[in-house]
């Protein structure tokens, strides 16, 4: 009742009101003798705590405040903003006229206001704290005396002034990146100087390093941190295989995909004597030649991650490691850090021991030659008997099965690739999908990831805390998007319990096996996830939700995601007894861990949408049979069936009537016949306009 009062309060911020004004305006009946004693308690509270004051007998308002608040600023290409605040589940708008010098990505104090009209938090000031970027990447247009920057972002609105001494070589229509001088004042444009030439727009070198340069990675090593690698030897000294468990004579094998050049992970597999297995997670060793402060960790821990666009892998680390040294390649001795588990033939796990190894991989499977021993029980070019894998894959298959059982989210994902030709020009697109043998590796690398997190996260003895480690966390469902999904779902006959976190699991993947095969289902699966909360690294364990484990980490991707080399570092530490190091230093790299991946999955996507839109730019006035998968005010965003490149039906481009965005029913609706567009119907659309700079496809509606 506190809450729903100070709400009350807050939709009315300048009105004064008394018990039974607040009362009907939380439909409180007359009636109801016991709730408004309640609430006229609740008010005597309020004020005692001076969240609110009494302007005259018996009535009450909200005491001003100056709502000063921080957080990370989220642009959108409309020109308005929101403020993501941590710890607050709604974020702040900000109307575009009140967005200042503040660029997307800035760390920004904002003050507050309640708008009646909206019933929403808004920013009505705001101050810049920490900028995100000084570069910036964009076409460079070239006057007589002075050039301006024509970001490639959206979300950065304004364009950059630079001077004719600053423009260097560049020439007039070039992608170049440019380094801020002096930020902007208000109505000005900042200054800057051109500090790279990409090249001419429309090359593919030229894209590819305008979309790594657009998101802040680099593809090039510092000098020292090359040196450094190139120092390392390559040999493995004895001494140092000594000191490990040495299971190179045990039968050992990697599933990568086809075009993988780092094989961070392998499994090995041998039977005991009392009749069940033992099965091995060997993980790249990378914490062995990555140490604390040398240039290779400090690059490392500023990446982040690596990063997969359409043509290319941006590595975390340099390649003598990523490719060489930490690469698990057949028939060569490695070091690693593994996970190995007594397991019966079930997949259940008798007991579990955690340390540092030296590996032999016997043979490199792609996921498809695995698959073909799943399905056909051998494959070309195998050197290493069936049973092994077919036994990994029935332990896999029960693994997974009791993983759901126990509240796991069942969301598949499927993955679209290119064929490119020489020029890295797309001349196919096809979509990738999870089969068994990327579950076989997917499942052992969960049991890993959840067996060194459980590991960690033990108390010795009760009176011990828990020591700090990295988590991969994932937050409960988000209440308030979970009903907006729930009131969408309704509209195509479907429902879901949402009144308790487990309720929610076995609802969502009911509803899932529910809508398989059927128009709906991309659509509804897609905006499950968005309703969810996004994963994230964290020292403190809250649980991973869509996995359904109280404990889990990253443990098993060293060669290509730095919190798993804290999480090996770690784990070497605590398993020498050593105590338990301060929670805040390790917690700032996992907050800078999680805004590299999110950045790295940007660039991923803007990768795939360039090459989409580059494919499509060649097949206008193709017929090609598509699926509602968006609506706005403006128009139907459809995704072709095919090769899942999407594109916008306008709706002022839509013939034989006027059609308008039904907010309330969500579809797209004919104001004289009233012909019904909705999510997951089907279509036929052709290109109608291509834009490789903004990666936007637009599409002509054909007969209906």
């Amino acid at each position: 009742m506190l809450k729903d009062l100070l709400s009350v309060f807050d939709q009315n911020p300048e009105q004064a009101l008394n018990h039974k004004q607040l009362s009907s305006r939380m439909g409180i009946a007359a009636s109801d003798e016991f709730s408004r004693m309640l609430v006229q308690e609740c008010l005597e509270s309020l004020a005692l705590n001076k969240d609110i004051e009494e302007v005259e007998r018996g009535k009450y308002r909200r005491k001003a405040q100056n709502n000063w608040i921080e957080g990370q600023l989220v642009l959108v290409s409309s020109g308005n903003g929101f403020v993501i605040v941590d710890g607050q589940p709604e974020d702040v708008f900000i109307p575009a006229d009140k967005i200042g010098t503040a660029m997307h990505g800035d760390k920004v104090r904002i003050l507050t206001q309640f708008r009646k009209k909206s019933r929403r938090q808004e920013a009505k000031k705001i101050e810049v704290i920490e900028r995100a970027n000084t570069q910036f990447v964009g076409t460079l247009l070239v006057s007589k005396n002075y050039a301006f920057l024509v970001p490639d972002s959206e979300k950065i609105q304004k364009d950059f002034f630079v001077p004719e001494q600053w423009i260097g070589e560049a020439k007039n229509g070039q992608k170049v990146i440019v380094e801020i001088l002096e930020w902007p004042s208000q109505g000005k444009n900042a200054t800057a100087k051109v500090v790279r030439v990409l090249g001419n727009p429309g090359e593919n070198e030229t894209e590819m390093h305008s979309i790594l340069a657009e998101f802040g990675f680099s593809v090039e090593f510092p000098n020292n941190v090359v040196q450094e690698a190139e120092l390392i030897p390559t040999a493995i000294p004895p001494e140092e295989i000594e000191q490990r468990k040495d299971m190179r004579g045990i039968l050992t094998f990697t599933i990568d995909p086809e075009d993988a050049k780092d094989f961070d992970d392998a499994l090995s597999i041998q039977p005991l004597n009392d009749g069940y297995w033992e099965v091995g997670v060997h993980i790249a060793d990378v914490s062995h030649y990555v140490k604390p402060g040398s240039a290779m960790d400090e690059e490392a821990r500023k990446r982040a991650t690596s990063v997969y666009l359409v043509d290319r892998t941006v590595p975390m680390l340099p390649e003598k490691l990523s490719n060489g040294l930490c690469s698990l390649r057949p028939n060569e001795d490695k070091l690693t850090f593994s996970v190995v588990f007594k397991m019966d033939a079930e997949g259940n796990i008798l007991n579990t021991w955690i340390g540092r190894t030296a590996i032999h991989s016997d043979q490199r499977f792609t996921y498809e030659q695995a698959q073909e021993i799943i399905e056909k029980g051998k494959t070309k070019g195998q050197k290493i008997p069936s049973e092994p894998v077919l036994i990994l894959h029935k332990m896999a298959l029960a693994i997974r099965k009791r993983r759901f059982e126990h509240g796991a989210l069942r969301i598949e994902s499927t993955e679209i690739k290119f064929r490119l030709d020489n020029s890295g020009k797309p001349i196919g697109v096809f979509i990738k999908q999870s089969k068994e043998a990327n579950h076989l590796i997917e499942e052992f690398m969960l049991l890993a990831n959840k067996a060194v997190a459980e590991f960690a996260g033990k108390k010795d003895s009760p009176r011990k805390q828990v020591k700090t480690f990295v988590y991969r966390v994932h937050d409960l469902p988000i209440q308030e998007k979970l009903k907006e999904f729930k009131r969408f779902i309704a509209l195509f006959g479907y429902s879901l319990d949402i009144t308790h976190p487990k309720n929610i699991s076995r609802g969502l993947n009911s509803l899932f096996d529910e809508i398989k095969g059927k128009p709906e289902q991309q659509t509804i699966e897609s905006l499950a996830i968005r309703s969810m909360a996004k994963a994230t690294y964290t020292t403190d364990n809250i649980g991973h939700y869509g996995l359904g484990f109280d404990n889990y980490s990253h443990f098993t991707s060293p060669i290509r995601r730095y919190p798993d080399v804290l999480a090996h570092r770690l784990i070497a530490d605590y398993l020498q007894g050593k105590t338990s190091v301060p929670a805040a230093p390790l917690e700032l790299a996992c907050k800078h861990s999680s805004a590299m991946e999110k950045k790295a999955a940007e660039a991923e996507r803007a990768s795939n949408r360039y090459k989409q839109v580059e494919y499509m730019s060649d097949r206008k006035g193709e017929p090609f049979e598509g699926m509602i998968s968006g609506l706005t005010e403006w128009g139907m965003y459809v995704e072709i069936i095919e090769n899942k490149c999407e594109g916008m039906v306008r709706l002022r481009d839509i013939e034989h009537d006027y059609y308008f965005f039904d907010e309330k029913n969500f579809c797209v609706r004919g104001q004289r016949k009233g012909h019904l567009f909705r999510l997951g119907d089907r279509v036929q659309v052709s290109v109608k306009r291509s834009d490789l700079q903004r990666r936007q496809l637009d599409f002509n509606l054909h007969d209906f």
